[in-house]
């Protein structure tokens, strides 16, 4: 399976033209996945409840969903996305996916990271995992990677993939990808985005980059760079990630004693 991540900048507010820029460049894509950065076609730093709702739009009605589904019809591909979703008078940070047919799910941020707990709703989806026949996906978007129960889940409910759209600020998270895969022999495609956002008299956002792909043994398959537009594309085998048998005597998830847990 070939899967993939598109890092770039987005500029704020510019739905059309981080949409336009997106679609350009995986029009000669050749995935059967590709990961989009979390906000990818609104941008991050809102200065107001009120303008994170007008830039969201609904899923999969919006114009962002529609120019997504069509690239995957188009081009027989998956793609996850980041993006700000209407609900209602309601807001939240979520990620979509869509597929070959249209849209397939949404998922919508569990642990809100700073500022966002202003701008968006707590999601109220939970964890979930969608079965694209060649891999079973994971989705979660940026902080999340923090809270270990994030991705244990995930693989608890039979990911393979962990698809993981990103605005990352703090440095550890790329780092730390590695032991969550180690953690649950699951894959993870970390994409983040770059440049810095400083609005509203607000302190600057720089944001690292570093989007990777990681196997389940822990290995970073491919890292961009902290400053570049960067298209990742990789050859993996989703089936690895179901192996959890770390030896004759000791099972990943089979060992596990939930009952001795807080």
């Amino acid at each position: 399976m070939r899967v993939g991540l598109f890092q770039f900048d987005p500029s704020f507010g510019q739905r059309d033209r981080n949409v336009e820029h997106v679609l350009k460049g995986l029009a000669g894509a050749q995935a059967e996945l590709v990961v989009l950065p979390e906000l990818f076609d609104t941008g991050y730093q809102f200065t107001s409840k009120e303008e994170a709702y007008e830039l969201a739009e609904e899923i999969p009605e919006g114009t962002t969903s529609m120019g997504l589904a069509d690239l995957c019809r188009d081009r027989r591909m998956f793609i996850v996305a980041g993006m700000a979703e209407r609900v209602g008078a309601k807001t939240f940070n979520s990620a979509a996916l869509f597929g070959p047919d249209g849209h397939i799910g949404t998922y919508r941020k569990t642990h809100l990271f700073y500022e966002e707990k202003l701008w968006f709703e707590p999601g109220d989806t939970g964890f979930k995992v969608f079965d694209i026949g060649s891999a079973k996906l994971g989705l979660m978007v940026c902080f999340d990677w923090i809270f270990p129960e994030s991705v244990r889940t995930l693989a608890l409910m039979g990911a393979d993939i962990i698809c993981h759209p990103s605005n990352l600020v703090l440095p550890y998270c790329p780092d730390a990808m590695v032991y969550r895969c180690l953690e649950n022999r699951v894959f993870a495609i970390t994409c983040n985005r770059t440049g810095f956002e400083e609005r509203g008299g607000k302190e600057r956002l720089t944001f690292i980059g570093k989007s990777e792909i990681v196997s389940p043994k822990g290995k970073i398959l491919e890292r961009a760079s902290e400053v570049e537009d960067a298209l990742i594309i990789v050859d993996i085998d989703p089936l690895q990630a179901r192996d959890k048998q770390l030896n004759q005597y000791n099972d990943l998830l089979g060992d596990r004693r939930p009952e001795m847990y807080l």
